[in-house]
């Protein structure tokens, strides 16, 4: 039951406001919180592989650290993402 935008009820929380990131209808995005958006995992993978680069200066260990943060990218924003839009989907309900 939604009683408005900012309504806090006992099962849901706060109602979601819109987010750049998937504002479409039954958007996972729209349940996580802010660290755990797009944006924050690109980044987070991002600053993982700069930083082992920058105080490493090993390819051999950057290098496997680069394939665990791409595996990471496309479970989390690629298969996740898209087993919740097909349980959710018209068939899922």
């Amino acid at each position: 039951m939604r009683l408005g935008p900012g309504v806090v009820t006992a099962e849901l929380g706060p109602e979601p406001q819109g987010s750049s990131a998937g504002s479409e209808p039954g958007s996972i995005w729209l349940l996580k919180p802010w660290w755990c958006q797009p944006w924050t995992i690109v980044l987070t993978g991002l600053v993982a592989l700069a930083g082992s680069w920058l105080v490493l200066q090993r390819w051999w260990i950057t290098a496997p650290l680069g394939l665990a943060v791409v595996l990471w990218w496309v479970v989390f924003l690629v298969l996740v993402p898209g087993a919740y839009r097909q349980s959710n989907g018209p068939a899922g309900r």
